[in-house]
């Protein structure tokens, strides 16, 4: 069975290499997570995630979150998380 993805960007702040994230399930900080879309495809771990300003360290579905990243990613990129 194909793997869901775990949230979908809506939106890139280039300039300080933040993405906005549609969390379509939950998401932590610590967790590895796989950004793939047309011209997109890397790994990283979620180090800083931020709610209406304020750091978080789990976000739930639904929510939108900013998180740091570590290559350009674009809008409507999927988010998928690395099973360890």
């Amino acid at each position: 069975m194909a793997q869901k993805p775990i949230a979908k960007v809506i939106h890139l702040y280039g300039k300080i290499g933040v993405a906005i994230l549609e969390c379509l399930a939950s998401i932590e900080v610590g967790q590895m997570v796989h950004f793939k879309g047309h011209t997109t495809d890397f790994q990283q771990e979620i180090k800083s995630m931020q709610y209406e300003h304020e750091a978080i360290t789990k976000a739930k579905k639904g929510q939108q979150v900013g998180v740091k990243v570590d290559q350009d990613v674009r809008e409507g990129d999927e988010v998928y998380p690395i099973e360890e």
